[in-house]
């Protein structure tokens, strides 16, 4: 349900939303400075962390190339999946608001914020060292590198991806859809389209947005 409550403001569920507001999660200024960043943070910082992966694997493991190619096309597969079950069972858990502020609800209420379009280093390093030593024990340190890969991969193009699809302008036709199925997330029901990378994991769990809207 939405309903406008002003000229820069509405509520969609439960979300009073405000288009030109930015949030704040903490009350300290120092501690705040590190609880956002610039939304192609995530791309400097991990891009090298999967070139390492990948380079590991060939020289020091010796690796073929379809043993890499087909882990690493597996790690980001697994990544779609676990985007798409983390923004729908932990970021829109509502079993305590005050949790569910910090971590997206947040977001919900002021999706224009710039500086929270992506996690910030010290919240997305809390995911990907466990997640490392996961694959680790599971595949073997050979194997893990190029999963690792992948994952990283895709956590990468899934952060940009949000990023753009809130400050930016798409231009290529999937581009807009993509953008399409974020916002009626945000602006129509945030019940439906979770996965922000790819819409595929709505459809095979009945998530999908219905797109006869305007909004």
């Amino acid at each position: 349900m939405t309903q406008a409550t002003g000229n820069f403001t509405k509520r969609v569920g439960d979300y009073e939303i405000d288009v030109r507001g930015k949030g704040r999660q903490f009350k300290s200024d120092f501690l705040e400075k590190f609880s956002s960043c610039h939304g192609l943070v995530p791309l400097f910082l991990y891009s090298p962390i999967v070139i390492l992966c990948l380079v590991l694997a060939v020289v020091s493991y010796a690796l073929s190339f379809p043993a890499i190619a087909g882990l690493t096309l597996g790690g980001v597969f697994f990544w779609t999946f676990f985007e798409y079950w983390m923004h729908r069972e932990v970021f829109h858990w509502r079993g305590i608001e005050k949790v569910h502020y910090f971590l997206h609800g947040i977001h919900h209420m002021y999706p224009n914020d710039e500086g929270r379009q992506v996690m910030p280093p010290g919240a997305s390093l809390v995911v990907a060292i466990p997640m490392w030593f996961l694959f680790q024990a599971l595949f073997g340190t050979a194997h893990a590198l190029p999963f690792y890969a992948g994952f990283v991969g895709g956590y990468v193009w899934y952060d940009t991806t949000h990023f753009w699809t809130h400050v930016g302008k798409a231009k290529s036709r999937y581009g807009k859809y993509l953008k399409k199925h974020h916002m009626l997330h945000h602006f129509k029901s945030h019940h439906h389209g979770f996965g922000v990378s790819t819409p595929i994991w709505d459809w095979v769990f009945r998530t999908m947005p219905e797109r006869d809207t305007n909004t």
